[in-house]
């Protein structure tokens, strides 16, 4: 394919393709592993790709008034903990004119999530409320469907179609032609009164009977993990002091017990880095570095993160509350960073807003209140900002600092929360070794079963082709013994 037709693609593409394994994974298991197929898929979503300049997708080559009219954006996560793909259909109208930049509305809002969360599945609500014929647009439906089943693989969870009017019944009879056996499973047709057994009522708006307050509005681009106020939630001192002397000190003998067993286990783990000889001369300094390079990292301009993706926290019945993240400056000069929440009201964050030295790691631990226990639908956003050498590192200074600093200087980072179910604490939390590897996460699990599914689906069809030559094989002998009675017969008549 890419010999005859390399003019077609976009390098860049082809470039990903070479080094992400885990896009080509996901090519696989949207074609049943069948590599012809995956190959065929590969060289289609590459050409569109290329024809719609997908990678150069921006708010800047797109018309303004497409992000103000609100018929597509992200917002929310279905009870699966995946993000929601909201299409408002009352906001759509006909327009031959306009279809080209409409669909490249779509490909900029699943790029621009692909490459921010890694390309986890998305779940598709058609909120058909308040439509009629005149909404109908069965060449947007289509295409808004190919993306789908034809461009972003293994990227579609369900298909939630709200209230939709009988007049469109005939409509959607075409629309389950193009899905294909695969995606019409996934199609969840609701009103009001079920539409809760897919999506909580805190992301659903009130005429679907939820209690989710957002509005949309544009300018700015519409944060999708962050979209109620965001608010700092650390060592803030009228909070601290409610924590008895018994909780501080607990907090700090834990994050001993950590350090120590990760130093322990430093030494004994082959696949890690050696360490350099400036760190192995203050072996009683605690060196939060060394249990960075054990967990997933996100490497950022200004920061390095561990994890780089979630942060796991216990059950109930677990009862494990708190997490480390640990930031490493990899630049020459201070760097100030925030870490907000979605759920300010669930988490103490220490330290929220600090400062990190030249070439040091720091340690920041996120802990539940109370009763609360971690959601999936919880986000954390981790903001730094490279600071002048002149600049100081207190309180008053880092206020200021962030008043000043320009949005495009600010790295941005976020992580989602895992909860884990089983009786054994996740590797992630404080009480357990940052070097055992992770539990699985929700998507490894959803690409698993997909995967299990596929099998089974196999075995069915050869099943299914067993029985059918059973059958053919009984009504063939069948007929030969019919015939050959008949020979006999006639036979017998002639002799008589």
């Amino acid at each position: 394919y890419f010999l005859d037709k390399s003019d077609k693609y976009d390098s860049r593409d082809v470039e990903r393709l070479q080094q992400d394994d885990k896009w080509v994974e996901n090519y696989l298991i949207w074609r049943h592993d069948v590599v012809d197929d995956t190959l065929k898929m590969i060289d289609e979503s590459f050409q569109w790709r290329k024809e719609y300049t997908v990678n150069d997708l921006s708010e800047s080559v797109l018309p303004k008034w497409l992000f103000e009219i609100g018929a597509l954006f992200l917002h929310g996560y279905d009870k699966e903990g995946y993000k929601l793909f909201w299409f408002k259909v009352k906001h759509h109208t006909r327009d031959p004119k306009q279809q080209l930049d409409k669909k490249k509305l779509v490909a900029f809002w699943l790029e621009h999530y692909a490459k921010r969360d890694h390309g986890k599945p998305l779940t598709v609500v058609f909120d058909m409320a308040e439509t009629g014929i005149s909404h109908i647009d069965l060449d947007f439906v289509r295409f808004i469907v190919n993306c789908f089943t034809d461009y972003y693989p293994n990227f579609l969870t369900k298909i939630v179609i709200f209230e939709m009017p009988w007049i469109m019944n005939a409509a959607f009879k075409i629309v389950k032609g193009w899905l294909g056996p695969d995606a019409i499973s996934m199609l969840k047709f609701t009103n009001k009164s079920d539409v809760q057994e897919y999506i909580s009522g805190e992301y659903l708006p009130p005429h679907m009977g939820g209690t989710d307050s957002f509005k949309y509005s544009y300018p700015p681009l519409v944060d999708d993990d962050f979209q109620t106020p965001l608010c700092e939630n650390g060592p803030i001192t009228s909070e601290d002091e409610h924590e008895s002397k018994e909780e501080i000190d607990a907090d700090t003998k834990e994050a001993g017990e950590l350090n120590e067993a990760q130093n322990l286990n430093q030494k004994k783990m082959n696949s890690v880095e050696q360490i350099s000889k400036s760190e192995e001369t203050d072996k009683t300094e605690v060196k939060p570095k060394n249990a960075k390079k054990a967990l997933t990292t996100f490497k950022g301009p200004l920061l390095h993160i561990s994890p780089a993706e979630e942060l796991y926290f216990g059950s109930k019945e677990t009862g494990e509350k708190k997490c480390l993240i640990v930031l490493t400056n990899v630049t020459k000069n201070v760097v100030a960073f925030k870490v907000r929440t979605t759920a300010p009201e669930k988490y103490r964050v220490k330290p929220s807003n600090s400062s990190c030295e030249p070439g040091t790691s720091l340690d920041i631990i996120v802990s539940l209140h109370g009763g609360f226990a971690a959601s999936l639908q919880d986000r954390f956003l981790i903001m730094a900002a490279e600071m002048d050498q002149s600049s100081g590192a207190g309180g008053p200074e880092l206020t200021q600092f962030w008043k000043e600093v320009p949005r495009t200087k600010v790295m941005e980072h976020r992580l989602r929360c895992h909860v884990i179910e089983s009786s054994k604490p996740s590797s992630l939390t404080l009480k357990d070794n940052a070097f055992n590897i992770p539990a699985k996460t929700n998507e490894d699990l959803h690409i698993q079963l997909t995967h299990l599914l596929q099998i089974n689906r196999r075995l069915e069809e050869q099943m299914n082709h067993c029985l059918w030559f059973q059958q053919l094989s009984v009504v063939l002998s069948l007929l030969s013994v019919t015939v050959a009675t008949f020979c006999f017969y006639l036979a017998y008549a002639q002799r008589s």
